[in-house]
């Protein structure tokens, strides 16, 4: 396991490249084909870079290393600091969630039947748009593939012996 003081430095090293580089996590986005959450992820070892996309990446950030690329191609430890909750904004995220997630549960019902939506076959991405006020406005997508929950028949259990 990384330790997260190494992680830290590393994801400092990252963070410093697209400083450099001068460019928006939207900027960097458009010239790789991801979205603007997964860029802002790999930055933060949260996701792994695909060898499609490490070209990519390195010609939008030309900061980045060989070393740095080879890091992001392997599988990340995925954690967070508990503490980051505090955070307003990540915070207001959580009650956001919190306040609508019995509707959000129950739509998710009527429209697909019993199941959940995923966070690995899941993407995600933060617009800025006006609002009819003309102020900013913040749109959240969250784009999850549905799981539906498996009746659990033991006929279909192949881990269990069969006699």
């Amino acid at each position: 396991m990384a330790s997260s003081a190494y992680t830290l430095s590393v994801v400092e090293k990252l963070q410093e490249a697209k400083k450099k580089s001068g460019k928006s996590f939207n900027q960097i986005a458009s010239e790789t084909g991801l979205t603007n959450v997964y860029v802002a992820q790999l930055l933060r070892r949260q996701a792994q870079l695909k060898p499609d996309t490490a070209p990519k990446l390195r010609a939008a950030l030309p900061e980045l290393t060989d070393d740095h690329i080879e890091l992001m191609m392997r599988p990340p430890f995925r954690s967070y600091d508990p503490d980051l909750t505090q955070e307003p904004a990540i915070y207001r995220l959580h009650e956001a969630t919190m306040h609508f997630g019995e509707s959000i549960k129950e739509i998710i019902n009527e429209e697909f039947g019993d199941g959940i939506m995923s966070a690995i076959d899941f993407y995600c991405s933060v617009d800025k748009v006006k609002g009819v006020d003309g102020k900013d406005r913040v749109v959240v997508t969250f784009d999850g593939k549905y799981l539906p929950y498996t009746e659990q028949k033991s006929e279909h259990m192949l881990s269990r012996p069969r006699n």
